[in-house]
């Protein structure tokens, strides 16, 4: 920001709001003395160059008056206590992460200054503004830092923080909107009067007896005007002067001057009779109103589209009934804590995280999990808050309440992706700036054109280019589509964690499968046990159970559960020196023989001596999909157990899909070749990378993407975590682990494998729906742009279509709801 230009402005040298009439409020800002309108935006102003930020004056865009700070938060050292904290932070350790509503932001400016001042501060480990909800991801070491300085930090440079409440910035967005609709009031109000002053006036009265009754049409007109203007285009006149003031020149530019080079043309002819020109305070009052209702009809349109946050929101029960002793107590959900007693009768939503104690229901989670059909719960199982207990009373354990629950995890992660950034929203990002200079080119070519024959009719032409040109569709085309597009995801099921993701995944050209627990449904079970002598069958299943009893993996549990199905006693038996190597097998002494359980490498590592006949039985098992565990007893191979796993339902389906689609696929297991190589025999045939031990899957990944594939990982388990990371997208079933979920780009609740082909089509139609959308903005410009400068547009026309370009946008992007309903 310039001297001269706030010395010509004498207004805020912060705000830009006009002086008190003492001017006490000063300050040497890099040698020079300015005025402020209040001791905060003295304060504010300070504390920003200060800091070296004064950059944030020159990058305030999109024209929005900065106003002066607002009334920071008392008794700040509240939000330092635990008992305040744990009702908005997700975990009370030494890092913790919290949403903040921020009172002030207006602009890119604001989100680029309130990260860049926290960044300075030790122990801010993240900070990311969505400038759309007005809201602070902050996550900080609470070792390093207070969140009461932190607030307060933010309160030094005009900002006011406070936890996140669903409500009261339901409440904001709502006072927003009321206050836009009542200048929509005005200006229509206006408007509508001075329709009957301009019928008057077409029809001739101006020129009637004399035109004595000319200068009182023309005061009705410009009084009216001149409210207007002046009240409801107030926001546009106040964006114009800020981006002037700070060299950032914005739409609300064009606006301003097309409306005021008219009104002041107007009041010319109003207050020189002895001039005979039209006056166009209709027109100035016509073209307000119809923006502002663009605008209203936009702001509308962006809450509908983006609702589904609110909705997942709205699954959020108020109050609980909690069981204290043999009373019921209706309270607060912010007042129940993990560990106490609630019901959920038949009918209710379930308020919280919990474990039945008692009682049996049927559960709808379609809202969380896009399963439609119920899910019936008893003594032991959980249940997420925000489903519905359709029928009978449930007595649950809490497990965890608000922002911790599975329902909290959820709205985070879609608030998250719907604030993030795709790559192709980079170019849009570059071509808006440049909008305003090419249409004020643009208008002063067109005044220049045609004042040459009529001074009217270039002021009203350059008026209509200067309304009409607008890139906001530019502005939308990509959040707009990514909001929806994972709203509706969640909807489903489907839990993208980075709106960039849905761009990333559109160009995938190589799906990788793990085999267990993603394409089979990781459910095994004993199908057979071979021994060299059938008589000591029990005896080695029991033996076998004993050292597996210690181990995780999923074959391990498959053969334990099949000596419990037997009544094989495991309790008494304690194996020792046991150990596991993962990928290989297990080792342990029980009642003093050494037993080994594993592959054949396993058993000659330990120099075991392979029986023949029962590696050629192996081999056969292999050859029909069953993993088979090799044992051996005091060096002796004596027995084999073929474990059996199911292919999932839906698998089959899937693949077919994938290859219809152009996309190549990998299945990628520890399993043994032969086993990995009928599981895809089974689904149609696919390349194979078996035996891959858990370590090494992510270099399998790094060589597909290496040969100049995109590639996305679909796993499950611990073991595949390094390779969800290094894919260009990683998947994760939600059946999985947590580890496997954490590392993950999308997550998929529940275990339907369909959800991969949902999500990949919702990127595509995502990616496609943005191109569209930006193609619609260039079309528009690029038609009504010229007949503008032809002056076939008048500023009226020019002010309706001006937010239709936006409202396609809008309208598009809705369209991205209906996705599914042809898929499913």
């Amino acid at each position: 920001m310039s001297t001269q230009q706030a010395a010509d402005g004498g207004g805020c040298f912060h705000c830009g709001l006009p002086l008190p009439p003492h001017g006490e409020f000063q300050q040497q800002i890099e040698g020079q003395r300015r005025h402020f309108c209040c001791l905060g935006c003295q304060s504010v102003c300070a504390a920003i160059y200060e800091a070296g930020l004064d950059g944030f004056y020159q990058r305030t865009p999109d024209g929005t008056l900065l106003a002066p700070p607002p009334e920071p938060p008392r008794d700040l050292a509240l939000f330092d206590l635990d008992a305040v904290q744990e009702e908005f932070v997700r975990e009370l350790g030494a890092e913790r992460e919290i949403n903040l509503l921020v009172e002030g932001i207006h602009c890119a400016a604001c989100v680029w200054l309130i990260e860049r001042r926290l960044g300075t501060l030790p122990g801010i480990l993240r900070a990311q503004v969505n400038l759309a909800n007005k809201r602070l991801l902050l996550r900080w070491d609470n070792r390093q830092v207070q969140l009461s300085t932190i607030i307060k930090r933010l309160a030094d440079i005009g900002y006011t923080a406070t936890p996140f409440d669903p409500e009261s910035a339901e409440g904001a967005i709502k006072k927003q909107n009321r206050a836009l609709l009542f200048r929509m009031a005005v200006a229509g109000f206006a408007m509508m009067n001075l329709m009957w002053i301009s019928i008057a006036l077409y029809s001739g009265a101006d020129t009637a007896d004399g035109g004595q009754f000319r200068p009182l049409f023309h005061g009705i007109g410009f009084a009216l005007a001149t409210l207007t203007l002046f009240y409801s285009g107030s926001p546009f006149l106040k964006g114009a002067w800020a981006g002037l003031r700070h060299r950032h020149l914005t739409m609300d530019l064009p606006i301003a001057i097309g409306a005021s080079a008219t009104y002041l043309y107007s009041t010319y002819v109003t207050f020189n009779p002895a001039i005979s020109g039209e006056v166009y305070f209709d027109t100035v009052v016509n073209f307000l109103f119809v923006i502002l209702i663009g605008r209203y009809l936009e702001a509308m349109s962006k809450r509908q589209a983006v609702a589904s946050t609110q909705r997942l929101l709205d699954l959020q029960p108020r109050v609980a009934t909690l069981l204290v002793g043999d009373d019921e107590r209706v309270v607060p959900i912010r007042s129940v804590k993990a560990g106490e007693t609630v019901l959920v009768r038949g009918g209710e939503k379930v308020p919280v995280d919990g474990v039945v104690i008692s009682g049996q229901g049927e559960i709808d989670e379609s809202m969380l999990s896009g399963e439609s059909q119920p899910v019936r719960k008893g003594a032991g199982e959980p249940v997420c808050a925000g489903t519905v207990n359709l029928h009978g009373a449930l007595t649950l354990r809490v497990t965890a309440t608000l922002r911790n629950t599975s329902l909290g995890h959820i709205i985070a992660l879609v608030e998250e992706a719907q604030a993030s950034r795709a790559p192709i929203q980079c170019m849009a990002d570059r071509i808006v700036p440049w909008f305003v200079v090419v249409t004020l080119l643009l208008a002063t070519l067109t005044f220049l054109w045609w004042v040459r024959g009529d001074f009217e009719l270039a002021l009203l032409a350059a008026t209509s280019v200067l309304i009409i040109t607008c890139p906001c569709a530019f502005g939308l085309a990509t959040p707009m589509s990514i909001a929806v597009a994972t709203g509706l995801a969640a909807r489903y099921g489907i839990l993208v964690k980075n709106g960039a993701v849905l761009e990333t995944l559109s160009h995938v050209t190589h799906v990788v499968f793990d085999k267990t627990g993603t394409l089979t449904s990781g459910q095994m079970q004993l199908q057979q046990l071979s021994a060299r002598e059938p008589a000591r069958a029990e005896e080695l299943l029991r033996q076998a159970a004993s050292v597996e009893h210690y181990s995780e993996h999923s074959i391990a549990r498959a053969i334990v559960e099949a000596a419990r199905e037997q009544g094989l006693p495991l309790s008494d038996i304690t194996p020792e020196a046991f150990e596991s190597q993962l990928g290989y097998g297990v080792q342990g002494v029980v009642e003093g023989r050494f037993i080994l359980l594993g592959t054949l490498h396993w058993l000659r590592q330990h120099k075991t001596e392979i029986d023949e006949g029962l590696r050629e039985e192996a081999w056969q098992l292999e050859e029909g999909a069953a993993t088979v565990v090799h044992m051996a007893v005091d060096g002796e191979h004596v027995a084999i157990l073929a474990i059996a796993d199911q292919l999932r339902p839906d698998a089959p389906r899937l693949v077919q899909q994938l290859r219809a689609a152009g996309i190549r696929m990998t299945l990628l297991s520890g399993d043994r070749r032969r086993v990995a190589a009928a599981v895809a025999a089974q689904l149609g045939g696919m390349e194979v990378i078996a035996e891959v031990l858990p370590q090494d899957k992510d270099q399998a990944i790094a060589a597909l993407q290496s040969r100049g594939e995109w590639v996305a990982m679909v796993g499950d388990g611990v073991n595949d975590a390094p390779a969800l990371m290094r894919a260009n997208v990683g998947i994760a079933l939600g059946s999985g682990t947590d580890v496997s979920m954490e590392s993950a780009d999308i997550v998929l609740m529940g275990d339907e494998l369909d959800k991969v082909r949902l999500a990949t089509a919702l990127s595509r139609r995502t990616l496609r729906t943005i191109r569209q959308n930006i193609t619609l903005s260039l079309a528009y410009n690029a038609i009504m742009v010229p007949l503008a400068m032809m002056a076939f547009i008048t500023p009226l026309v020019a002010a309706i279509a001006m937010p239709i370009s936006s409202l396609l946008v809008i309208g598009n992007a809705a369209r991205i709801r209906t996705l599914f309903k042809g898929l499913r």
